[in-house]
């Protein structure tokens, strides 16, 4: 039988023996621990760890490991996730005008960099829209969206992730605010990318804004959506130092540079496993 890897992610208050514990169950069930990182919050008092392990023993099944951990769980309070890593993470891409973070998303699937399944592109424009992006034979939903629509256009969101098992929602330049219901219904799994200046600038064309003030530094930030806009637990930010010289054209093509590839690192960080919610916060093990 082929070796199986699978990815443990835990939280729980913390208390002497976490470590132990795990690392014997996994051994009495015949896995060899690969990898494993940890993280001890002092100020919630709660522990954080990510275990990757292979299956050696094939009298143990995957079903049997789960209900082990499970078992564990409920002794030590846990909130856990297990995954075979085999199991690819089934991902929706939301996108409007702005198609430069769809695009590398793309092209890192293809060249698998990310391991998902895509199982779909929703926009509130049509096709055309993102022409230069090539999509080829992936779903592509356009449920246009007004003031008015808003509720129903969510609906169908939904109904699609539902209907396609979709595990990841990723706002990819999606420019419309999700409502509070429809954000909490995605708690947790689902994804925006957004510019983050010092000071911040809100409101159509935020380079220009920046360009005017004089900043020196532009910035990205992906973070999990909450009914709070803009204010979910942060998974990845990046940040590049601009000069005198750069025009607002400048600041646009280096705000897409950082948004492109801090979205797609928070993507990764997730499709593996790495992100912990910490109330909050995030706990991110980065390999």
């Amino acid at each position: 039988m082929p070796e199986r890897t699978a990815i443990l992610t835990l939280s729980c208050p913390n208390r002497p023996g976490i470590v132990a514990a795990v690392s014997t169950l996994l051994f009495e069930v015949g896995c060899n621990i690969l990898d494993a990182q940890q993280f001890d919050d002092t100020e919630t008092d709660r522990f954080f760890m990510r275990v990757v392990f292979n299956r050696l023993d094939e009298r143990h099944s995957h079903a049997d490991i789960a209900g082990a951990v499970r078992e564990l769980a409920e002794q030590f309070g846990m909130e856990f996730t297990l995954r075979e890593r085999e199991a690819k993470k089934r991902v929706m891409l939301l996108v409007s005008k702005f198609d430069h973070c769809l695009a590398d998303l793309l092209y890192r699937w293809r060249i698998g960099e990310l391991p998902m399944d895509i199982t779909a592109i929703v926009s509130n424009h049509g096709r055309d829209s993102i022409a230069s992006t090539d999509i080829g034979d992936l779903p592509f939903h356009h449920l246009p969206v007004t003031r008015h629509s808003k509720m129903e256009q969510e609906a169908q969101i939904w109904r699609l992730v539902q209907e396609t098992g979709t595990d990841l929602v990723v706002l990819a330049r999606y420019m419309q605010i999700l409502s509070d219901a429809f954000s909490a219904k995605l708690s947790g799994r689902c994804i925006n990318i957004h510019h983050s200046f010092l000071p911040g600038f809100k409101g159509a064309k935020p380079y220009h804004q920046a360009h005017e003030r004089g900043v020196k530094l532009i910035g990205a930030t992906a973070h999990y959506v909450t009914p709070d806009l803009d204010e979910g637990p942060i998974i990845e930010q990046d940040v590049e130092r601009i000069s005198h010289r750069d025009t607002p054209g400048d600041l646009v093509r280096k705000g897409r540079d950082i948004e492109r590839r801090v979205l797609a690192r928070a993507v990764r960080h997730h499709l593996e496993d790495r992100v912990v919610l910490n109330g909050k916060k995030t706990v991110v093990f980065t390999d």
